[in-house]
C-alpha cells in the first residue's frame, strides 16, 4: 500500500485532500427531512456527529439515521463530536414518536443510533428494541438497522435488543486493538468483538456489521488484523473511512488515506470473505446502508411497493 505523507495540525484544518471535497445537496427533501426532526424533537447522528454524506443521504437517498436516548453521552470518546455528560432524559415515548417520523418520511431505509447510557441498567436496549417494534408496526416494508453502544456488554441487554429483530446489526469496532484505550472511552476491543458475535449466535439469519476509522496513527498491519477479527466473529458487512478531525480538541489525523488505498482495503477485504464492504474518505458507518440489507428484507419492501 503506497504511503501517505503525515499531516501537521495545521494542515488538518488547512489543507485536506481534494478527494475530502463534499458535494451539497440542499434540495426540497433534504429541507423537508431537517424540518420534520426538528418539529418532533429528534436528533439524528447525521447532525451530531457533523457526518459529510448528510446532503446525500437526505437529499438522494430517503435514509436518515436517527439517535435516540438524549443527545448526551455518558462516554467521552476522543474521536466523538457527540456532547458528553449525565444525561437527564429518559423519554419512554420517543418510540412512537420516532416511528411516526418514518412513516411520514416514508423512509425506504432508517439507522437507528444512540448515545451510550451507561446510566441505565439495560444501556438504553429497552428503548431501543421498542423503537425497531413501533417502526414495524407503522412502517412495515422501512428496513431497520440499528447501531447501539456495546450495553455494557451484557447478555441479558444483547438478548433484549436481539428479540426484536432488526434487519442489520451494526456495531463498530471503530479503531485497531491498539489504539482502542485512546480512542474509545471506556469500550474495549474485545467486548465489541464479543457483542457481534452474540448478536450472531442469537440471530443467525440477521447480517451483523461492523465500521473502523483509519487515520489515526494504525499500521496497515493492525487494519487486517481488525478484517480477520471481524470475521473470525462471523461478522457479514464493514465499512472503513477516513477518521476526520471533529474540532481542535479531539484526537489529530495522523495521515490522510487516499482513494486509491481505500480501493486496496476494500478488495482485500472482499477476498477474506465480508459480504459486503464500503470503503473510502467519505465512508462512514450508515454510508449506502440501504443496500446492505438481506435478500428477506428486500423481498418484503418488494412486495410492498417500496
Amino acid at each position: 500500500m503506497t504511503s501517505c505523507k503525515p499531516t501537521s495540525k495545521k494542515d488538518e484544518y488547512l489543507r485536506k485532500p481534494e478527494w475530502l471535497k463534499i458535494k451539497l445537496n440542499t434540495n426540497d427533501e433534504y429541507k423537508g427531512l431537517k424540518k420534520l426532526m426538528r418539529e418532533n424533537n429528534l436528533h439524528t447522528v447525521c447532525e451530531e456527529a457533523r457526518c459529510p454524506n448528510i446532503h446525500e443521504c437526505w437529499g438522494e437517498r430517503r435514509t436518515a439515521t436517527m439517535m435516540i436516548l438524549g443527545s448526551v453521552c455518558t462516554r467521552a470518546c476522543r474521536f466523538c463530536a457527540v456532547k458528553t455528560g449525565l444525561p437527564t432524559e429518559l423519554d419512554l415515548q420517543e418510540p412512537e414518536r420516532v416511528a411516526d417520523s418514518v412513516k411520514i418520511m416514508d423512509l425506504k431505509h432508517v439507522v437507528i443510533t444512540m448515545v451510550a447510557r451507561d446510566d441505565l441498567r439495560d444501556g438504553g436496549a429497552g428503548v431501543l428494541a421498542e423503537t425497531i417494534r413501533a417502526i414495524r408496526r407503522k412502517s412495515p416494508a422501512t428496513s431497520i438497522e440499528v447501531l447501539p453502544s456495546d450495553l455494557g456488554g451484557l447478555d441479558e441487554n444483547i438478548t433484549m435488543l436481539m428479540d426484536a429483530r432488526p434487519d442489520i446489526l451494526n456495531h463498530n469496532i471503530e479503531t485497531v486493538r491498539s489504539l482502542t484505550p485512546r480512542v474509545r472511552a471506556k469500550a474495549t476491543y474485545d467486548r465489541s468483538l464479543a457483542f457481534l458475535k452474540r448478536a450472531k449466535e442469537l440471530q443467525p439469519d440477521i447480517p451483523t456489521k461492523s465500521s473502523l476509522m483509519i487515520g489515526l496513527g494504525e499500521t496497515e498491519e493492525e487494519i487486517l488484523q481488525v478484517m480477520d477479527d471481524l470475521r473470525a466473529n462471523d461478522v457479514d458487512i464493514m465499512t472503513i473511512g477516513q477518521y476526520l478531525q471533529p474540532t481542535k480538541k479531539h484526537l489529530p489525523v495522523k495521515k490522510y488515506y487516499s482513494p486509491l488505498e481505500f480501493g486496496k482495503l476494500r478488495k482485500i477485504a472482499m477476498e477474506k470473505g465480508f459480504s459486503h464492504c464500503e470503503a473510502g474518505p467519505l465512508v462512514r458507518s450508515s454510508y449506502h446502508a440501504d443496500e446492505q440489507v438481506n435478500a428477506a428484507t428486500k423481498e418484503r419492501q418488494l412486495q410492498a411497493g417500496k
